[in-house]
Order: structure tokens, then C-alpha cells, then sequence
């Protein structure tokens, strides 16, 4: 049994969709582990909802990771960083590809925020290619966030630069509002949302703001972002949400009380960082 299969074990995976995110979770911690051994963090930080997954036990499995540099910086590419990762996958026992995706392709249907100056890749096994990992690098991206050093265990002990969690859940709420739904609703946003409430995380406007200004070219007022929220959570189908969701979950029960006005009244509990 390889290092890696020993990792996926300790999942103890009971059919073959906990095996699959079992795997793709593994996947996710050595790519990290990679790019933490090649010195990526002193110039980006992990944010999104594989952050949260990994860092902060988000009870919602997740594919993509998302990296955000810390500060506006034309010199610095995920590209100069595979080796490390390539490396980490070989000493776990696993021999990866490292592919850049077409971003005409999949930003039409999983991303309204790719931008001409996101890096988009996918590890891929070298023996089973529908295994893999998407990673993406914002190499341009809205500022005034804050970073924090957070831990992992696997594949060994190692830290993770990452967005604060006031400054995730801006992220988070961006995407909520702003996203275009395109041919599905991601339904991925509500459930973080929903975690955000239930843990009392406080929203960082200013970051968010950033984000609007950066992608709409807007300024707009906390009320005015309420008002735009609430809007989209009434007006959402329910039914898709939760169908988006339903596999990426571990307990479907989870989603049994969602309706448009619950959400509604998730909303009125958002508390603002000051």
C-alpha cells in the first residue's frame, strides 16, 4: 500500500463516493503540501470552499482550489510551482500530470469570476484521469484581506497561508450575489452561507466592497448589498440549490429545513467586522 492509499484509508471510506472524495481530499492536502515546500505561500494564500473544508471543517466536500496573491504581482505564476507539487505526489507514492484548463470552457459553466488574469491548471493521476484536483490562481486580485497561518497534518505537519475567515466569507458572499447562475445554481454558496451564519462569523465589508468595486466597477452601501442579497435569496429556486448541493454533502438531512425564507432569515442575522 502506498503512503497515499494509507492517507485515503484513514478516511475509512464506505462506498465508492466517500472513496472518490476521500481521494480527491488527499489530492488537495498534497498539492498543498507542495506548494507550501516550494515557498508559494510567502506570495499567496488559500481562500474559497476548499479552504474552508480543509481548515475550518466545513461538513461539505468541495473540488476546486482557489489562490489569491497578497498583493499585485505580474512575476509571480502557479507554473513556477509544479515541481514541488509533482515532487509531493512522488513521494506519496503517486505519479500526477499537470494540465492548464481552457478557460473558454469551463468559466462558462463553473465560474462567472475567471478573469483573463486567473491561472486555471488540473492535476490529474497519470493513471486514472478523471481523478483530479482544479487549482486557480487570481494573479490580479481585489486587495484589503487579511491572512492567517493555519495547520495541517497530512501528509505531515505543515501550515497553510489563508484569508481570515471574515475575509473568506466576503468572498463567499460576492460569489452568492454576483455569480451568474449560467446553466446551474451553485448551491455550494448557500451551505457556506448558512455555515457562516451558524458560526458567527463576521463579514469584512471591506474586503467585499473590494471585491464589487474590482468586478462591477460599483461602490454600494451595506444596506444597498443587503437589499441586493435578500433579493437573490428570495427569488432563487430552491429546488435547484439543493440539487446542486445534495452530492457534496455528508448529510443530505442538512438541507431538509432550506427554503427561501429561512435563508431570508439567515440574512438578518449577518454581523459586519467593525
Amino acid at each position: 500500500m502506498t503512503h497515499f492509499e494509507q492517507l485515503v484509508a484513514n478516511y475509512n471510506p464506505q462506498n465508492d463516493i466517500e472513496l472518490v472524495n476521500a481521494q480527491r481530499e488527499t489530492m488537495q492536502k498534497v498539492a498543498l503540501a507542495g506548494l507550501e515546500r516550494g515557498g508559494f505561500f510567502e506570495h499567496a494564500a488559500f481562500y474559497g470552499g476548499t479552504c474552508l473544508r480543509l481548515m475550518h471543517g466545513l461538513r461539505r466536500y468541495s473540488e476546486d482550489m482557489d489562490f489569491s496573491l497578497v498583493e499585485k504581482n505580474d512575476t509571480i505564476h502557479i507554473e513556477n510551482y509544479f515541481q514541488p507539487i509533482v515532487d509531493e505526489f512522488s513521494a506519496v507514492g503517486l505519479q500526477v500530470d499537470i494540465e492548464k484548463k481552457d478557460k473558454k470552457i469551463f468559466g462558462r459553466v463553473e465560474s462567472a469570476f475567471l478573469k483573463e488574469d486567473t491561472e486555471a491548471y488540473e492535476i490529474k493521476f497519470q493513471t486514472r484521469k478523471m481523478m483530479k484536483v482544479k487549482i486557480e490562481l487570481d494573479t490580479n486580485p481585489p486587495l484589503l484581506f487579511k491572512t492567517e497561518r493555519r495547520l495541517l497534518s497530512q501528509p505531515y505537519a505543515f501550515s497553510v497561508r489563508c484569508f481570515t475567515l471574515p475575509d473568506l466569507y466576503a468572498g463567499k458572499m460576492h460569489a452568492l450575489v454576483y455569480r451568474a447562475w449560467q446553466r446551474r445554481i451553485k448551491g455550494r454558496d448557500w451551505y457556506d452561507f448558512e455555515w457562516y451564519i451558524n458560526h458567527n462569523i463576521p463579514l469584512d465589508y471591506t474586503h467585499l466592497q473590494e471585491r464589487i468595486r474590482e468586478f462591477s466597477g460599483k461602490t454600494i452601501s451595506r444596506e444597498e448589498f443587503l437589499q441586493e442579497l435578500r433579493t437573490r435569496l428570495s427569488s432563487v429556486d430552491m429546488n435547484m440549490v439543493k440539487a446542486d448541493v445534495l452530492g457534496y454533502v455528508e448529510s443530505p438531512r442538512e438541507l431538509d429545513f432550506w427554503t427561501n425564507d429561512y435563508f431570508l432569515m439567515l440574512a438578518d442575522k449577518i454581523q459586519f467586522k467593525e
